[in-house]
């Protein structure tokens, strides 16, 4: 790993107590406990966080990866810090860092240097957080980041296939920050920095607390409450914890929502509302804090940190998503309101990586959780504030959404006049349904505009987009538009590719196994790819995690919002089966579909995937097992049970 030498050790966050000496410290006023390696970087939490409370004129020191099995030295390198201790899992949550969607055990983790596996526990913030109330049971613990987040609520837990209580329950936790911290963590300084007791920080917005139940709730003038069913009672009903959902996404996607109470035994949660959305100023004071970019030296000779490289050389432009997808957590952690950097923010961010030591002329990614959702946001906020839908563009994009993308083409070709910059890249994913005109009926002449720019300057031969899935009724629970959108949008792409000789590619993203797709959906599946030209690579079997609408759908098998049963393949070998239609193309497939698709009577099926130029004929046989889903809509006899699944062993 390639590091400067030449930066005084001062430049980092101290991790070690010698650091921290040099400092002229004799201790901390907090002290962060994270999963992950330390990376001074503003997409790395534990750096963030720590650069926040350095910029409140505090002490801080970070633990990174800790050995939680050996006598707990690292816990005890800092000693007690004067205010609390800040713990997270990571930027990624640790269950699914370890584990893939069919709980195989990964061999890697991308936040430990050198890739290397074993670096932090399963269920980390938990762990921690225990082995700190232990060593030091006066000092308040403050959890955050994306584990604890998810994990506010009553929630399912796919790992170990049952439901668990809030997280603070559990890990025994004073505070817990969801969402993006930088809000509450302020508040939360400039409090303490008062005098103001810690057992005190009870109406902070954006924090959740476990009190007695027969303590008095803080009363708030301009808040009101919401009651969730109680963590006893969702352990008993699932139609109860499928309703606790709606109302938890619907108050986390609202400008101005209520305080959430959910009883847990003889406790009582009390999850604040979220702050405003964070404005232009406050997201380039995140930004722009004195961060090195760079993983601490201590690193350099264990190899190289796989998230880092990735993102080295990359800017994000803005957070939030409100695509409200039903399976991504984006939404439930970073908000649905877009928050947007200033160009000038972004483009002295870019300055700063060219000036990096190994930089070769090329930005890896100008992007956000969604690439082309920059300065979106609503024309009148005034109709936002009273909005509750979990997304702006489904199942229609909302009227009040201004989707001109003039602010990102203009940033695009800033960035491109920067001397240095040889290319920059648009990494991060599309929505495609934003730039056509079949699905965005009100769009602006930007949206060619900026799909032009993107082809031609901003993509390194593979343009990322993510239908996810063919089927209508699929895609309605996914809150994706219908794919004949997708087909449109393809038209568009291999339109602009010809017109300027570009010879790229579209790169589609699918999910198998997602709740509402059958054997036969998937099967459909690889027939329209195939059809359209696709050998599928890009492609994903669905994980449960906390706190979207899929996983409430995979414990329950009932819709949150409409409280129906939706059928969801569940068992090891209906995922595997419906995984492997992606690949119909590897000879190891072939015969396994074709005995699969003739018990079920559609060899048509199999002829279409299987034959170099078989025809694509998705009427089903009579008596076949298998239909077309759109003609089978309403069809009440084709949704018997689930016991139709083909392939079922």
């Amino acid at each position: 790993m390639k590091v400067e030498t030449h930066r005084p050790i001062t430049d980092w966050l101290p991790i070690t107590r010698k650091e921290m000496e040099k400092r002229g410290w004799e201790e901390c006023d907090v002290v962060i406990i994270s999963g992950d390696a330390y990376v001074d970087h503003p997409a790395f939490g534990a750096a963030v966080i720590g650069r926040i409370v350095e910029n409140e004129g505090l002490r801080v020191a970070i633990v990174a990866q800790p050995n939680w099995k050996d006598d707990l030295r690292d816990f005890k390198k800092f000693g007690a810090p004067k205010m609390f201790f800040g713990v997270t899992g990571g930027c990624m949550d640790p269950m699914v860092n370890h584990y893939t969607a069919n709980k195989r055990k990964r061999s890697t983790d991308a936040y430990t240097p050198g890739g290397e596996a074993g670096f932090r526990p399963d269920y980390a913030t938990t762990v921690y957080t225990r082995i700190l109330k232990q060593l030091y049971p006066d000092v308040p613990v403050v959890i955050g980041g994306i584990e604890a987040s998810l994990r506010r609520v009553t929630h399912y837990d796919y790992w170990q296939n049952g439901l668990k209580p809030t997280i603070l329950e559990e890990s025994g936790a004073d505070l817990l920050v969801y969402g993006m911290g930088e809000q509450p963590l302020r508040e939360m300084l400039r409090l303490l920095a008062k005098g103001v007791p810690f057992s005190s920080l009870t109406t902070i917005p954006q924090t959740a607390i476990l009190r007695p139940f027969q303590e008095e709730i803080p009363k708030i003038k301009l808040w009101k409450d919401v009651s969730l069913s109680s963590h006893e009672e969702c352990l008993q009903n699932k139609r109860s914890f499928a309703a606790n959902f709606k109302i938890v996404e619907v108050e986390s996607n609202k400008l101005k929502a209520r305080r959430i109470l959910q009883r847990v035994g003889p406790k009582m949660l009390l999850v604040n509302p979220p702050y405003p959305t964070m404005t232009e100023h406050e997201m380039d004071a995140s930004f722009d804090l004195p961060y090195t970019r760079l993983p601490h030296p201590k690193y350099a000779e264990r190899g190289v940190i796989p998230a880092f490289e990735m993102i080295k050389f990359s800017v994000n432009m803005h957070r939030g998503c409100f695509g409200g997808c039903s399976f991504c957590t984006i939404s439930a952690h970073q908000g649905k309101f877009i928050a947007s950097r200033s160009e000038e923010s972004i483009l002295k961010e870019v300055e700063k990586v060219t000036q990096m030591p190994d930089f070769k002329g090329y930005i890896s990614d100008l992007g956000g959780p969604s690439a082309n959702m920059y300065k979106l946001k609503g024309k009148d906020e005034e109709i936002c504030k009273k909005c509750q839908t979990p997304s702006c563009i489904h199942p229609v994009i909302c009227d009040n959404l201004d989707t001109s993308h003039r602010a990102m083409i203009d940033l695009y070709k800033k960035v491109n006049e920067i001397p240095a910059v040889k290319k920059a890249f648009v990494g991060s994913g599309i929505r495609y349904d934003l730039l056509t005109p079949s699905y965005n009926k009100k769009g602006d002449d930007t949206l060619d505009e900026y799909m032009e720019q993107v082809l031609r300057h901003h993509v390194s031969g593979r343009l990322k987009v993510a239908p996810e899935h063919t089927s209508d009724e699929v895609l309605k629970i996914m809150r994706k538009p219908s794919f004949k959108h997708f087909h449109a949008f393809k038209k568009k792409f291999d339109q602009i590719d010809k017109k300027f000789g570009l010879n790229q590619s579209l790169v589609p993203y699918f999910i198998s196994s997602h709740p509402g797709s059958r054997a036969e959906d998937m099967a459909n599946l690889a027939v329209e790819t195939k059809d359209m030209g696709f050998h599928l690579e890009q492609v994903q079997g669905f994980t449960p995690t906390p706190m979207t609408v899929a996983t409430i759908i995979y414990y329950t098998g009932l819709h949150p919002y409409t409280l129906q049963p939706v059928y969801t393949a569940k068992t090891k070998d209906e995922r595997d089966n419906q995984h492997r239609f992606f690949f119909w193309y590897k000879p190891e497939n072939k015969d396994w579909i074709r005995k699969t698709l003739a018990k079920a009577g559609r060899e048509d099926l199999a002829d279409a995937l299987l034959q170099p130029k078989g025809p694509v004929k998705k009427e089903a046989p009579k008596g076949s097992n298998f239909v077309d889903r759109k003609k089978a809509k309403g069809k009440k006899a084709n949704r018997k049970s689930g016991s139709r699944t083909v392939g079922k062993r």
